[in-house]
């Protein structure tokens, strides 16, 4: 593939072997300016500390890094919550709610500096080059996108490395990295070492984030939930921001072991791929959701919510976020979460989130009718008619078979 001529780039910088190569690479192979973007998605403090001298020291000729987590919370991954998104059973969707906030900001710094090209560091083996690049097409299709990856002819760590030593630019990196990474508020997750062959156990190395749930204190610990239209909006009687509520529940999550997933999972490449995912605040927030939801939707309105979650969450995973169809689902899921009120008392006990006790003012269930004991305001003779109706369809095939 030919490649484009561009005066200035914006790379999505993350401090990291990688992306410190991108830079000064770029400015070899494209003699063009170099701006660094660093999107702050709650990925920790100690991963941000430096980064702009960082950048700096690798060439770029600014860096920006712009704080996106109460945005990031509250604009994609609430909504999200609310079609109770969960990829193929399991994942909730950590890496791919990130992307589309992270991929949207990286164009709002380009047309601020007058980029005319944008840059990532994703391998042509994953899924974040799509959602990138996806997103991309949606919000700047006149901006050229690069990526080294599928370009460059560096294949380890440690010609990445000599790459670096040549040119006299610092990196902390080490010859060695067993697992790869990736952080943000929502969740932690964990690929390569031992997890390549599934036949391989999980060791302790592949999770950073929550207590073993066999090491976790052997006394239960209860948070309760306010939800507002589908949406956290107080944990243990104190009103906080999205973000905030999050930050709040991972804390009192991870220490009870809450939140582990080992899943080999389908990416939108083709290949399958296997991953320690560790989301200790959103499992909670999943679990309060989904019990709202029991109390307030009625049959056919749950199901179609549950038929909006599996089709969000292949939206989401496969990088459309910026569709008229994810647009149009987002919509029908927020319409369905107006009377997503209550309030929830999650139990967390070695690794588990259960709801112990659920009500809500919208609730459709009525112990008057529910009850298994004496009652006055259902008389079970008519369900009679209503089975006999129900199942009219079934009694006529029945007969027009008999008739042969």
């Amino acid at each position: 593939m030919s490649k484009v001529n561009v005066n200035k780039v914006v790379v999505a910088y993350s401090g990291g072997l990688d992306t410190s190569v991108i830079i000064p690479w770029l400015k070899e192979n494209y003699d063009c300016e170099v701006v660094a973007f660093v999107a702050d998605v709650g990925q920790g403090f100690y991963e941000l500390e430096g980064i702009e001298e960082k950048a700096i020291a690798s060439g770029a000729s600014e860096c920006y890094v712009v704080d996106l987590k109460e945005e990031m919370v509250a604009d994609y991954i609430f909504p999200t919550l609310k079609t109770g998104a969960c990829y193929e059973g399991k994942y909730l969707l950590g890496t791919s709610m990130a992307r589309p906030i992270i991929a949207k900001a990286q164009v709002e710094i380009a047309r601020k500096v007058g980029a005319d090209a944008l840059c990532h560091g994703c391998t042509g083996k994953g899924n974040d080059q799509i959602r990138f690049e996806g997103a991309f097409a949606a919000l700047a299709p006149d901006l050229a996108v690069i990526a080294p990856w599928r370009e460059w002819d560096l294949v380890s760590r440690e010609e990445c490395l000599d790459y670096l030593e040549a040119r006299n630019i610092p990196c902390s990196a080490s010859i060695t990295k067993i697992y790869s990474r990736d952080a943000n508020a929502w969740h932690l997750s964990t690929e390569g070492g031992v997890l390549e062959d599934t036949w391989n156990a999980t060791n302790a190395d592949c999770w950073a984030w929550t207590t073993d749930p066999e090491q976790a204190p052997n006394e239960a610990e209860y948070v309760s939930l306010k939800i507002e239209k589908g949406e956290v909006v107080a944990v243990d009687g104190e009103a906080m921001t999205p973000y905030n509520a999050l930050v709040y529940l991972n804390d009192k999550g991870a220490k009870h072991g809450v939140g582990r997933i080992d899943i080999v999972e389908n990416r939108l490449v083709g290949m399958k791929s296997r991953g320690c995912y560790e989301t200790p605040g959103g499992t909670i927030i999943m679990e309060a959701l989904r019990a709202v939801e029991q109390l307030v939707l009625d049959k056919t309105s749950f199901e179609f919510r549950e038929e909006l979650g599996v089709k969000a969450s292949h939206l989401v995973y496969d990088g459309r976020w910026f569709t008229p169809l994810c647009k149009s689902i987002l919509v029908a899921a927020e319409e369905l979460a107006q009377d997503v009120n209550g309030e929830v008392v999650v139990k967390l006990y070695k690794g588990q989130a259960v709801v112990t006790q659920k009500r809500s003012d919208n609730s459709l269930y009525n112990e008057e009718f529910a009850t298994f004991g004496a009652d006055e305001v259902y008389d079970q003779s008519h369900a009679g008619g209503f089975i006999r109706l129900y199942s009219l369809s079934s009694r006529i095939r029945a007969l027009n078979a008999a008739k042969k």
